[in-house]
């Protein structure tokens, strides 16, 4: 019967579709140019309407709203209209009759109609379409991915059976545009392979395209988001992408793009510029909250003085229209841009009162964190906060949720513990993570250091629950057993407890698993090492063997890195030359891939380990160059544009003193005699007596009022009676090593070098000699200075 039934209903939708071309109706209802015309001819022609001409109406609804712009759309009014009510029955009735195309065209159409995601037509079409979803063509399987992914079935069967599927039919897929929504559709469900080979063939599909529309790209991006990954060829593709096509950007793909790079962690200084040139030529377009917003949040913290305080006015006149998710990101923005503007904050806060109750968790802990670091204080409206935050610790089941209130609470000004916290907190340290663990370590230690457990009992309990943390964090890095895994679990752990209670043991597990460190890691470790300050001979070594072996694999950016850690480390593996000429080598051919100032970051850092590869440099400290690096440091974050201003500084210094031959021009002359002092300098006679001399911290690079350049060190020297010496005497606080060594780091090695290339000889006093016992007393101490003062070889 079911077989017999399978027939009657194939050939039925045979027999209509060869008599519908004919069809006066279905010819007016794709005539339409109103829903009210749509719902007129449903209304008068009910008993003909066929699953056909339902479909057909149900898409030319979704067509008419998707020709206005956002803000006119009237969906509202399409779903509440009696004659949508019937279509929905009708499809219903007569979605087994449908075309296998029709059945995903009608549930895509009914959800960009904003149908709830649990009606019955959805459900009823979803089930409709899993079971023919073996049949179902590659547009009409990506567009039912793209459906389940707006239901949030994110992690359901039907989704899992749509990975297998695209899985097996991969290769066969040549639309960037299918792929792109399949990618980010199956994103929650695939292995890190079959990611892998989305990535690749993503990689491919851009390349054969000379025209790619900005949507398939952002996409692309939103997977890469998805999966937590920052694929940097792939992310250059689609920022390229972007900048060719940015004349067609509007205000919410600009953001949406600014807040996907954000959270990869990425940045394009020339996406920047031509955003804030476009933003700004329209600013005056921006005049209801929604873009308004988007507009602050994008062009806010790259805006000119007036522009910026064009934007404030404008937000303090619209504030009390802002909804609670425009609130957050105005306020976000406003920490982005540390602008504590009193008025916009006070109008923000009394806008808050009314939101309050209908944020989620993360955006209550989000909230709190913005008005903490804006350091806005509102007792009423803290208090509000925190007994919303309690509500939510009661309820939470959840280690990472527990651990984000338990954080956020420690932010609020004046906050008293409760042993209910401690109680919550030892309850989900078995289940924590190593972030989770340190979130509330951090809190902790902090109501510790300030007094603020004012119970006898609860400063017990304090003490041992830190101790039940250390133990925990300690049980799970001795399980662990994957460097992958550990390396993403320690992505965002830092803090006081960090490093004094879990590094060395890190560093212990990192060192066993040794062997697990390859191309597709080395880069995370190395920047891992990079944020703990740890110099580790065994790890520094392998990672230099491992990036030397695979140099072609690495990407420049990721190179840039990995030298990066040696450089500040100031470490020499094993066939030093070897490994930096080959990393050298890579980056000189592929200088494309850097942005100005990456190349300003990338040049200090070679520098700093003594090589200035002529390209790079002449490259660097040319007129165009630099004036494309003043504009663009115009639109970065002010402190990368700080960075970026001090290596410039740092690296002209170096070039002028180890590169003569270059004949590059000092000119950060003001620079040098503002930052480039010693802690006391004097000169020595033949006899090492010291002879009369100028005051202390005089600049090192103008001893004699002199414009330093190439033959500085021999004038300098003529200045001096015969025998005579300049002696630089420098203190050097633990920031000069390594963490839990001796070791000099690479900024302090490179400044005693650039000394004695001036003429100085250079004492360096180590904090743990300084501070030691055996300098306990002043005596001590003046003896230590005259023996390493007086009695230099």
């Amino acid at each position: 019967m079911l077989c017999l039934r399978q027939v009657y209903l194939f050939t039925l939708r045979h027999y209509q579709a060869r008599t519908l071309s004919s069809d006066l109706l279905l010819s007016q209802i794709n005539s339409c140019t109103h829903e009210d015309e749509v719902f007129s001819l449903v209304g008068r022609n009910k008993a003909r309407l066929s699953e056909k001409h339902v479909g057909i109406a149900l898409n030319m609804l979704w067509q008419l709203q998707k020709k206005r712009p956002l803000l006119l759309r009237t969906s509202d009014y399409v779903r509440n209209h009696s004659q949508f009510l019937t279509l929905c029955i009708l499809a219903e009735n007569k979605v087994e009759q449908m075309e296998d195309e029709a059945v995903v065209d009608t549930l895509y159409s009914i959800l960009r109609l904003n149908v709830e995601h649990h009606d019955s037509l959805a459900e009823v079409l979803v089930t409709e379409a899993w079971k023919r979803l073996e049949r179902l063509s590659l547009p009409a399987l990506s567009k039912f991915a793209l459906c389940l992914y707006k239901q949030r079935r994110h992690l359901s069967p039907v989704i899992g059976k749509v990975a297998h599927i695209v899985d097996m039919k991969l290769d066969s897929i040549q639309d960037i545009r299918i792929l792109s929504v399949l990618m980010i559709s199956i994103s929650d469900v695939i292995s890190q392979s079959f990611q892998g080979r989305l990535l690749h063939k993503a990689e491919q599909l851009l390349e054969e395209k000379d025209e790619v529309h900005v949507n398939y790209a952002k996409r692309i991006l939103q997977f890469l988001q998805n999966v937590k990954l920052t694929y940097h060829p792939l992310v250059e593709k689609c920022n390229k992408i972007f900048l060719k096509s940015a004349s067609h950007l509007d205000i919410h793909g600009i953001s949406l793009i600014f807040g996907l790079y954000e959270q990869m962690g990425f940045d394009n200084a020339e996406f920047r510029l031509v955003a804030k040139q476009l933003l700004t030529e329209t600013i005056d377009d921006y005049y209801d909250p929604e873009t308004f917003a988007k507009l602050f949040f994008t062009l806010g913290p790259m805006a000119g003085s007036k522009v910026r305080e064009r934007l404030l006015v404008t937000a303090v006149h619209m504030a009390e229209e802002f909804s609670s998710r425009q609130v957050l990101l105005i306020l976000k923005t406003m920490q982005k841009m540390k602008c504590r503007n009193s008025h916009l904050l006070k109008k923000m806060a009394s806008v808050l009162h009314k939101h309050l109750d209908s944020y989620h968790l993360l955006q209550l802990v989000k909230l709190t964190q913005y008005l903490v670091a804006l350091r806005y204080h509102n007792l009423e409206l803290f208090a509000k906060l925190k007994m919303l935050l309690f509500g939510f610790l009661k309820s939470s089941v959840i280690p990472a949720d527990t651990a984000a209130i338990i954080r956020v609470l420690a932010m609020l000004p004046s906050f008293q513990v409760e042993e209910i916290i401690i109680n919550k907190a030892a309850a989900v340290l078995p289940q924590c993570r190593l972030h989770h663990l340190n979130c509330i370590a951090t809190a902790l230690v902090k109501w510790n250091h300030y007094d603020q457990l004012h119970r006898q009992n609860s400063s017990e309990l304090c003490a041992k629950l830190l101790q039940k943390l250390s133990d925990c964090g300690f049980q799970r890095l001795q399980k662990a057993n994957n460097l992958n895994l550990l390396l993403e679990e320690l992505t965002h752990v830092n803090g006081e407890w960090f490093e004094e209670v879990l590094s060395e043991e890190i560093m212990a597990i990192c060192q066993r698993l040794i062997d697990q460190i390859t191309w597709a890691n080395v880069f995370q470790l190395s920047f891992f090492l990079i944020k703990t300050n740890h110099c580790c001979p065994s790890l520094l070594d392998r990672i230099a063997s491992v990036t030397v072996e695979n140099i072609d694999k690495i990407h420049p950016f990721e190179i840039y890195f990995i030298l990066f850690l040696f450089s500040a480390l100031n470490y020499d593996p094993p066939a030093t030359e070897e490994f930096f000429e080959s990393c050298i080598q890579h980056l000189t051919s592929n200088l494309s891939c850097f942005e100005t100032h990456h190349l300003v970051l990338l040049g200090h850092v070679l520098a700093v380990a003594g090589y200035f590869p002529p390209v790079l440099i002449k490259r660097i400290f040319n007129v165009s160059f630099l004036s494309k690096l003043d504009a663009q440091l115009e639109v970065l974050p002010d402190t990368l544009k700080q960075r970026v201003r001090s290596r410039l500084m740092k690296l002209n210094r170096a070039v002028c003193l180890e590169c003569p031959e270059f004949h590059i021009p000092w000119f950060h002359e003001r620079y040098c005699q503002r930052v480039f002092r010693s802690n006391f300098e004097c000169i020595l006679d033949e006899n090492k007596k010291p002879l009369s001399y100028m005051a202390q911290n005089i600049p090192l690079d103008n001893v004699e009022g002199r414009h330093l350049r190439h033959d500085i060190k021999d004038e300098g020297r003529k200045a001096l009676p015969p025998g005579a010496q300049r002696i630089a005497l420098e203190f050097l606080d633990s920031k000069a090593f390594s963490k839990n060594s001796h070791h000099l780091k690479g900024e302090p090695a490179v400044k005693k070098r650039h000394l004695e290339m001036l003429g100085y000889q250079v004492v360096q006093i180590p904090h743990f000699e300084w501070n030691s016992m055996v300098l306990s007393k002043k005596g001590e101490q003046l003896e230590y200075l005259r023996k390493h003062l007086y009695g230099i070889q």
